[in-house]
């Protein structure tokens, strides 16, 4: 049986590790799957991707790093995901994923416009986004955890904007029909996003946001469990 593909591209907090785990735990709580039915590669510590015909899907997570920073391993990554696109198979890219997915199909990521967005926001799903499998029931607007400074500046040629926030007009695209990706983090819960608002205090506040004002938007929200059960559900119709 093939398993799910977790692309691990750094680590968390270290404050959150001891108490709350890794993305990776986040990830599978998130789909209800057992560790045993995931493949986890840590690509920024030089670990190789498998072969393509072992997998059933792929999740890209998170990252401290940043696209721009063309780390050899994060290049590396982006090649293969070129081929995983070309075989139609399952993939959704988060944060770092999303931006990694949309540079390696030949879109543009760099330093937000709007500035770093942090905390607990409103995501407007688009027409196309509401009708979209990833997003079919959840009406207009959603509430999700974001933690990101930079973004996809550019979508590739030939995706489709699904979703936006005030603070990110690309928030969610889908590519082809089983290529996803989203800026907002499923994975996150309030007190995960509240140590990113902390960890990022002194940065906001150069850019004249108030992170105590941010800490007190922060809200849990049960959207991101859906949109990575939906996944889930995807990925096991290709086990």
């Amino acid at each position: 049986m093939k398993n799910l593909l977790l692309i691990k591209a750094g680590t968390t907090l270290p404050s959150l590790i001891a108490e709350k785990g890794d993305f990776e735990n986040w990830i599978l709580s998130g789909m209800e799957i057992g560790r045993d039915s995931a493949v986890i590669v840590d690509v920024c510590n030089g670990f190789p991707l498998p072969d393509y015909k072992t997998i059933s899907g792929i999740v890209i997570l998170g990252s401290h790093a940043m696209v721009t920073e063309h780390h050899d391993w994060s290049e590396q990554t982006a090649e293969w995901l070129r081929g995983a696109v070309r075989r139609s198979m399952p993939v959704l890219g988060i944060c770092y994923g999303h931006q990694l997915l949309a540079y390696a199909l030949d879109g543009e990521v760099g330093d937000n416009p709007n500035g770093r967005e942090y905390g607990t926001v409103e995501i407007h799903l688009s027409e196309e986004g509401q009708k979209n499998i990833l997003f079919e029931g959840l009406g207009t607007t959603i509430l999700a955890q974001v933690s990101h400074d930079q973004s996809v500046i550019r979508l590739p040629d030939g995706a489709q904007r699904l979703a936006c926030s005030e603070g990110d007009e690309n928030q969610a695209f889908v590519f082809g029909e089983t290529v996803w990706g989203v800026q907002f983090h499923p994975e996150f819960d309030k007190e995960i996003v509240i140590a990113y608002i902390n960890y990022k205090r002194q940065a906001l506040q150069t850019e004249g946001k108030n992170p105590d004002e941010l800490i007190s938007q922060c809200k849990d929200t049960s959207i991101g469990k859906f949109i990575l059960s939906r996944f889930a559900e995807m990925v096991n119709d290709k086990r």
